[in-house]
């Protein structure tokens, strides 16, 4: 795995979720308690073999599929953008906000100097859009007392 998938979800994403397993590239979860829906990240690949720009999440249900997927673009949301900065890189540039599974023999991991916090906070809000937290169970409201009606014959008889 020279992508360090395991490094990677742990490190720099740090996602609050329920239950997780990474395999192989990918991570799959179990964001709330109780729900059949599933969460898949993995890296979403470029044209070129080896090359990710972003990360690719499906909601997952075990009989109908595969039930929406989308993509997470590392330059919409700042992954690289201090790493490109120190290497006077640009949008337009090659190599500009995409990790490079390239050298699996590097001391380093292909997304060395990613910043996680703006993917982090797209993944929390598509996995509460596609899988939201339980509704919590109030207790049973009390009546509300309704008026007593004043009827003209008792305002006579005052």
């Amino acid at each position: 795995m020279a992508l360090h998938a395991q490094q990677f979800f742990d490190d720099v994403i740090e996602l609050p979720l329920h239950q997780y397993a990474v395999v192989g590239d990918a991570l799959y979860a179990s964001p709330q308690p109780n729900s059949p829906l599933r969460l898949r990240i993995d890296f979403a690949p470029t044209i070129r073999h080896g090359e990710y720009d972003g990360l690719r999440l499906r909601v997952v249900h075990p009989e109908q599929g595969v039930l929406d997927t989308t993509i997470l673009r590392f330059a919409d949301h700042g992954t690289f953008a201090r790493r490109d900065t120190a290497r006077g890189l640009v949008p337009g540039r090659d190599g500009y906000a995409v990790i490079r599974d390239w050298h699996p023999h590097s001391s380093q991991p292909p997304w060395h100097g990613a910043e996680g916090a703006g993917l982090r906070t797209a993944i929390e809000q598509y996995a509460h859009f596609w899988i939201p937290a339980p509704a919590v169970s109030r207790p049973a409201a009390r009546p509300v007392a309704q008026p007593t009606s004043t009827t003209g014959a008792s305002l006579r008889s005052r």
